[in-house]
């Protein structure tokens, strides 16, 4: 893992592909624990979380059901501050147990957004379940109910991350150099 360079930005390694897959691979062992015999379905956040949401289920060993719909608040490395529906819930939520499958949380806006729609619908459970989370810019209250990594604020990519379209298919996660 070196520098890399996407536009006018640089960033450095961050978290190791070993490192991603060991701890996604520890959140199926516990979904499946805690969802045995449920047939949960999960629903994934697109784009950033595809292939979050692809290795999970490599892992999972459970019954379960994976939907995708695709939500966006990004332009470049900062949040735009409006949550934008771009492909909608396809599936019935209606008495199942769901599992929201998030890459990131930082403000938590979309998810603040998104979870009284679910909710609304009256699943039997609701949970989140993410891959990185920003606790210091956290803004919104957002119940986490699983995450992998807990992260400072800073910009990252790969592993389905992106910055303005790109890196989203690099298997390590890298951040951003700040500028001096």
């Amino acid at each position: 893992m070196s520098i890399i360079h996407l536009h006018n930005k640089s960033f450095e390694p961050y978290l190791p592909e070993a490192l991603i897959q060991e701890k996604v691979k520890e959140l199926a062992l516990q979904l499946d624990q805690d969802y045995a015999d449920k047939r949960p379905l999960f629903v994934a956040i697109l784009n950033g979380s595809f292939m979050f949401a692809a290795d999970l289920f490599k892992y999972l060993t459970i019954e379960a059901e994976i939907c995708f719909i695709k939500l966006a608040s990004y332009k470049g490395t900062k949040s735009t501050g409006k949550v934008i529906t771009a492909i909608g819930l396809d599936a019935e939520i209606h008495d199942r147990h769901v599992i929201i499958l998030e890459d990131i949380i930082d403000t938590g806006k979309t998810m603040h957004e998104f979870l009284p729609q679910l909710i609304n619908q009256q699943p039997l459970s609701l949970k989140v379940a993410i891959l990185l989370h920003k606790p210091e810019a956290t803004e919104y209250n957002v119940p986490i109910d699983y995450c992998c990594f807990s992260i400072p604020n800073k910009f990252v990519l790969g592993y389905g991350l992106d910055y303005d379209g790109y890196g989203r298919n690099i298997k390590e996660i890298y951040q951003i150099i700040e500028e001096k």
